[in-house]
């Protein structure tokens, strides 16, 4: 009898593994689901910044130039201040004369640089006149000044100082200061019939021009 055929053997595994069948679904595991994020607190607001301390420009000034100063003439020095490294002096107006000749002649301020004015207009004492001058021989500035209300005048110091000349016409021309025994005391910028003076914070320049132009010119100034 013939000798039935054998089925083939399947072939061997190697031990430790297991055949995977090529219809079997691969078993991926499950990724790991996102945390659920809680919504972000809204930031801190930054604590307000300390407040600044006021900036002090002007500190009282007593040094050895201001002893000599308050030495000679006493109450004549109502104020003695320093702002910025530069020398402050109020003085009594009456007594500006004499001690501008004392700050040329003995502390050697030879240099008138500028003379100009400051409207204050709530303040009884209205107007500060400044002074600003200069030592050629120290290399020293010092602003020398004197207060006056709306109608008292302020010596001039043509004879100290003659570039205070012009000057002195030029303040008196913006903010109306009479400076008695001046020689030639009028307008400089403006003509002689401007009425007011530009330069005192009350004045209306508009309704100034506006009024001169029409008067003098017979047009509208178109202001």
């Amino acid at each position: 009898m013939a000798d039935e055929p054998k089925e083939p053997k399947p072939p061997q595994v190697p031990t430790g593994d297991k055949p995977v069948s090529s219809t079997a679904a691969v078993s991926i595991p499950p990724g790991k689901p996102a945390d659920a994020k809680a919504p972000a607190a809204p930031p801190k607001p930054a604590a307000p910044a300390p407040p600044k301390p006021p900036v002090v420009l002007q500190t009282p000034l007593d040094n050895e130039f201001v002893t000599r100063f308050r030495t000679k003439f006493g109450a004549a020095l109502l104020e003695a201040t320093e702002d910025r490294k530069q020398a402050i002096l109020t003085v009594d107006r009456a007594r500006l004369v004499e001690i501008a000749l004392h700050l040329r002649d003995e502390e050697k301020f030879d240099m008138l640089a500028d003379l100009t004015a400051v409207d204050w207009p709530k303040r009884e004492k209205r107007f500060d006149v400044v002074l600003n001058l200069y030592s050629f021989a120290k290399n020293e500035r010092l602003r020398l000044k004197v207060w006056a209300a709306d109608a008292e005048e302020v010596p001039s110091v043509v004879s100290v100082w003659p570039t205070a000349n012009w000057q002195e016409r030029e303040v008196f021309d913006m903010f109306g200061i009479v400076f008695s025994g001046h020689p030639n005391l009028k307008r400089i910028l403006l003509p002689d019939e401007w009425q007011g003076y530009p330069l005192r914070k009350d004045y209306d320049i508009l309704q100034q021009d506006t009024a001169w132009v029409r008067e003098n010119l017979g047009i509208e100034s178109g202001q």
